[in-house]
């Protein structure tokens, strides 16, 4: 059997619209008016599942991951709108330069240039441990925390991306998936995808044991 998730999943990027919200509406919908306004920046915040980095993919800006990149060397210092991920996570030369990136954002977006900062951590500005002129003006965004997805959340989703695949997967097949693979909606959508592939090409339908067939293969998951 060919390595499935690495062969048959496609790279979906993540976009606005392919978002499960669940409770996440209102931070969802603000996001989203931001990126079309003039307001400079808007912070999310939340434990890791709850759609941050997703959503800072989508949002169009240049996008910076502070745990890969703690210094934020690889952000351009030109680019008009920027998306910093993990911002607990920056070194104290990438809050320097976080700072200086939020100045000079400030100053193009007051001389009529488009300027946006979206930035994204576990905890809200003011709970990071930053230097404080960099946590005051982060303090100064629109701020909204994003909830993780509950179970029943998380199987309502896969239930409908199933269905507009046309794929027939009843509460126990998805439940059996949910409980023995990784659990961030990205990955479980990707899996969906991969099974879907896999049996049409076995010319065989998602039945629970192919389930654990592919879940098996794939890094032992089915012994969770």
């Amino acid at each position: 059997m060919r390595q499935l998730l690495l062969d048959l999943v496609p790279d979906t990027p993540p976009t606005l619209d392919n978002f499960v919200p669940g409770g996440n509406g209102t931070a969802l919908a603000a996001l989203t008016a931001w990126l079309g306004d003039r307001q400079l920046s808007f912070h999310l915040w939340g434990e890791t599942g709850s759609g941050k980095t997703h959503l800072l993919r989508a949002s169009g800006l240049c996008y910076g991951d502070a745990r890969q990149d703690p210094d934020l060397a690889n952000l351009p210092g030109d680019a008009p709108g920027l998306a910093v991920d993990n911002g607990e996570a920056l070194s104290e030369a990438g809050q320097v330069a976080l700072f200086n990136h939020f100045n000079r954002l400030r100053l193009a977006g007051e001389n009529g240039h488009r300027a946006k900062l979206l930035v994204a951590s576990d905890q809200p500005p003011a709970a990071l441990a930053l230097r404080e002129d960099l946590r005051t003006r982060l303090g100064s965004a629109l701020i909204f925390r994003l909830l993780p997805l509950s179970d029943e959340e998380k199987l309502a989703a896969l239930g409908a991306q199933a269905a507009a695949r046309k794929l027939k997967l009843g509460r126990d097949a998805l439940t059996y998936l949910l409980s023995r693979s990784a659990r961030d909606m990205g990955s479980l959508s990707a899996l969906l995808v991969a099974l879907d592939r896999y049996s049409l090409e076995q010319q065989r339908p998602i039945t629970l044991p192919l389930l654990r067939e592919v879940l098996q293969h794939e890094g032992g998951l089915e012994n969770r």
